[in-house]
């Protein structure tokens, strides 16, 4: 099996944790493959607020295959989880609409 299949549970497995308790694939910078999808962590400068959090995540839920999405003022950092990889442009855009701009992924 790859990295790439590896599943939620598989994951948590092998760092010896559950889902974020102690170091596994959450908040990593990296886009892994979840069980829900891709997760990919984005980061975006200009967000302050929870109005900020909600404008960002709310355009960028309208991309297409996006299932989840959680921005955090405090961080910059946006989680978006997908079914498949999103287009970087796509996800910029997206920042972009809401008035934020995309540094890349974190």
């Amino acid at each position: 099996m790859t990295a790439e299949t590896k599943t939620e549970t598989e994951t948590a497995q092998a760092t010896g944790s559950g889902c974020c308790g102690g170091g596994g694939a959450c908040g990593t910078g990296t886009a892994d493959v979840q069980i829900g999808g891709v997760t990919t962590v984005y980061q975006v400068t200009g967000m302050t607020c929870g109005h900020c959090e909600g404008a960002v995540s709310s355009e960028i839920s309208e991309l297409p295959g996006v299932t989840s999405v959680e921005a955090v003022a405090s961080t910059g950092q946006v989680t978006v989880i997908s079914e498949a990889p999103l287009d970087d442009a796509a996800v910029r855009e997206a920042v972009d609409e809401a008035g934020y701009e995309l540094v890349g992924q974190a």
